[in-house]
């Protein structure tokens, strides 16, 4: 995919960061290099700034490939957070700062894990982004007992597999199935509906449980399979038009939603398409330009640049300012899993072990810029939101809530 690659060796200075030998790929967007410079701060020294002993909070995602943004998103609303929790002075500690590419793919989640595992200081882990290389990666943070809490892994079966040590700040695809299959059967009031996956742990997942939600909702349903990477979706797109239903629900990536977008424009499909959170960036609008318009899509996540509160506008500005981009989905999701953890970590002090941090983060109740973030005894976050996004000239625009736009229908 398009984009500036920019080299970032070993640095360091006076803020806590550091940053390993490795080629970021900015998809589509420029990368100044000083942001990530400045992001990368850190002393090697002494472990860290006056004698502080310093830990590392690691990320784990796509930072490559052809999802990448997805994870670049998160790897910033990480950066930012260790950045200003450094900068106020107030730790006992000095944070540093470690990234893992898994490239969103399963089979190379267990590596990318590893290379966390594998490095004593990293006490916790943002992450992995995607559901896939969760799953696989998962069992060895669970037996390195190190703390892995994703922004934005929505697999309903997560949290249900018996990993020890795995918490998630968003609810899961049954959240956004159930929720996805209310709105378009209540507010769209469609009568027939054609749920396409891409056959990743993700899609196949929420499918199914935007499938069964709309066959109690009384509407039919057809459903289909294209496996992610597929050059050609016009096939698809003509069997999706000729289905005669009302609405299309995709459950897959940004990188595969735009072809099929562009495939089903060329065909006389008059329903309402929908994705979910795996499309739901400004990557997709770029990627399949004037066929993203009417595109909607349902997502855990908070829009902070539609938000108009202080902190939010706050958070915005500091973000831009950092990647030389706005914050996209589930960046300020990323930004709160690192404050969450941060606040686990100042509770215990200096002597911050990995185990200490999966005690802590059983029992944390942290406000953040998303929600109220407290976790179930098994991973899932308390606080629930489903919120509808719409692509309208070009740019995407927070519609509102599910349960309000059906409240209101």
């Amino acid at each position: 995919m398009p984009g500036v690659a920019t080299s970032v060796s070993n640095t360091s200075d006076c803020k806590g960061f550091i940053v390993r030998n490795r080629t970021i790929i900015m998809a589509g967007l420029p990368l100044a290099t000083g942001a990530l410079l400045l992001s990368a701060c850190s002393s090697n020294k002494g472990g860290g700034g006056g004698g502080k002993p310093s830990y590392t909070i690691a990320f784990q995602g796509p930072l490559t490939g052809p999802n990448a943004q997805l994870g670049i998103n998160e790897d910033f609303g990480v950066r930012l957070a260790l950045q200003q929790a450094n900068a106020k002075g107030d730790l006992p500690f000095t944070l540093k700062f470690k990234d893992a590419d898994d490239q969103g793919d399963p089979a190379k989640g267990p590596s990318a894990a590893q290379q966390l595992i594998g490095d004593s200081s990293v006490v916790a882990v943002v992450g992995p982004t995607f559901s896939g290389p969760t799953k696989s990666a998962e069992p060895l943070f669970t037996q390195a007992n190190l703390a892995s809490v994703s922004a934005s892994a929505t697999n309903s079966q997560l949290t249900s597999l018996g990993f020890k040590t795995f918490w998630r700040v968003v609810p899961p695809d049954s959240a956004q199935g159930s929720a996805a299959a209310d709105y378009i059967a209540k507010k769209l009031k469609a009568k027939k509906v054609y749920v396409l996956d891409d056959k990743s742990d993700y899609g196949v997942g929420l499918a199914d449980n935007v499938k069964s939600q709309l066959v109690k909702n009384g509407a039919q349903v057809v459903t289909d399979s294209v496996a992610a990477g597929t050059n050609d979706y016009s096939a698809v797109a003509t069997k999706i038009a000729n289905s005669g239903a009302d609405a299309l629900y995709y459950a897959g990536y940004y990188a595969d939603a735009a072809p099929l977008a562009k495939s089903l424009k060329q065909t006389n499909f008059a329903g309402t398409p929908m994705s979910g959170d795996g499309t739901n960036d400004p990557k997709f609008v770029q990627l399949g330009g004037a066929a993203a318009n009417g595109w909607q899509f349902t997502c855990p996540c908070l829009s902070a640049t539609a938000a108009t509160d202080a902190t939010a506008k706050a958070f915005v500005a500091a973000y831009t300012k950092l990647a030389n981009q706005p914050p996209g989905t589930y960046s300020p999701e990323a930004y709160d899993t690192a404050n969450t953890i941060i606040s686990v970590m100042k509770s215990i002090g200096k002597d911050v072990t990995r185990a200490k941090v999966v005690d802590g983060l059983k029992t944390v109740d942290y406000k953040g810029l998303t929600k109220q973030i407290k976790f179930l005894p098994n991973g899932e976050v308390s606080e629930k939101g489903i919120f509808i996004y719409g692509v309208k000239d070009n740019k995407i625009t927070l519609i509102g809530t599910v349960d309000k736009l059906i409240a209101g229908s």
